[in-house]
Parts: C-alpha cells; sequence; structure tokens
C-alpha cells in the first residue's frame, strides 16, 4: 500500500539509492543463480541486464549527480553501464557483429572491474557499514570471475555464483532499508551507518 501523507524530502528530490542498489542487487542475484549452476543464461538474464541492471541504474546515477552526490553518480552510472557492455558482449557475437570475448581477454574485463570496485570502497568507508558489505563482496565477485574466466575452473565460477547471490541480497537489503527507514522516519532496518 502506498503511504497516503507525503514523506518530506529536504531538496525537492527523491533519494535514487534505493533504485539503484535494488536494480543492481536483483540483477546481480539473478545473473549469480546462473553462476551458481541452478539455471542457463537465458533471455530473462539478458533483459534484466538492460533494463534494470543497466538503464534504471543509469537514471539512479544521473539523479545523483542533480543531488551532488559524486559517489553514487560514480558507482549508479558506471555499474548501469557495466550491466549493458555484458550484456553487449554476450549478445553481439551472438549478432555476428563481434568476436566472443573469452579468455584473456574477458579476464582483464573483470579485472579490471575488481580493482574499480575495491577503489570504490573506499570511499563507503564514510558511508555505512551496509554499502562497505556490498562493495566489499562485489570486489571478491569481480575477481573470482576474472580468475575463473583466466583459468576455466568451473567450481570457481560456482563459488562466485554464491558470492555473487549474497552480494546482491546485500545490495537488495540496503535499497529496502534506505527506503523504509525514510518512509517511517526511524530506524526499521539497520544499515550500521559510521559514527
Amino acid at each position: 500500500m502506498i503511504p497516503t501523507t507525503p514523506v518530506p524530502v529536504k531538496d525537492g528530490i527523491a533519494n535514487p539509492a534505493p533504485l539503484g542498489l535494488c536494480a543492481f542487487g536483483m540483477t546481480t542475484v539473478l545473473l549469480n543463480l546462473h553462476n551458481a549452476g541452478f539455471f542457463e543464461l537465458n533471455s530473462m538474464i539478458l533483459a534484466m541486464g538492460l533494463f534494470y541492471g543497466g538503464l534504471a541504474q543509469v537514471v539512479a546515477g544521473i539523479i545523483e549527480a542533480k543531488k551532488n552526490n559524486t559517489f553514487g553518480l560514480t558507482a549508479f552510472t558506471s555499474y548501469g553501464f557495466f550491466w549493458l557492455s555484458l550484456v553487449g558482449l554476450i549478445v553481439m557475437p551472438k549478432l555476428g557483429w563481434i568476436d566472443k570475448t573469452s579468455g584473456p581477454a574477458f579476464s582483464a574485463y573483470l579485472a579490471i572491474w575488481g580493482l574499480f570496485t575495491f577503489l570504490l570502497f573506499f570511499g563507503t568507508l564514510k558511508l555505512n557499514r551496509a554499502l562497505q558489505f556490498v562493495f566489499a563482496t562485489l570486489t571478491i565477485l569481480f575477481i573470482l570471475l576474472a580468475i575463473d574466466k583466466a583459468t576455466g575452473n568451473e567450481s570457481i565460477n560456482h563459488l562466485a555464483g554464491y558470492v555473487g547471490i549474497v552480494c546482491g541480497a546485500s545490495a537488495i537489503y540496503t535499497g529496502i532499508a534506505n527506503v523504509l527507514n525514510e518512509i517511517y522516519g526511524r530506524v526499521v532496518l539497520p544499515i550500521g551507518p559510521v559514527a
């Protein structure tokens, strides 16, 4: 049920972080259910990557810019375009537009995203514990996926899948916590603010 009384917003612009976190989290969980071996890569994952993981995060990042939040702008816009580029890497070879990216090249792609995530992790040290957990597990996820692509070790891919499920679920939790805490004007779901 939608609240009947409006929730006051300080600057007149709603908080885009829950949208970005839920878009990232839900898409990450679905892709990593595949990585963990629960089902094959399919159109559901690709569509989520394009529209929710991709476009919704870019929109959230643009709104963060309007709110003068450099961290939010950088993170949401970057990961939105990560999802769009990942879907491109999967779909474009099937359309015959480019050769399939595999082995060392795909490993380098994932490793550079891991490095980027690790560097952003330091920004979370001034934010809250929930975001620290999201970025720490995401760094581990990218490292595991890069190792998997470099070695072709299926068990590493499955381990990465489980790490990704935890990472995505923690992002969903953080996004929903932001929504509920704002609506109720108190801590409903704790995110561990930095003291």
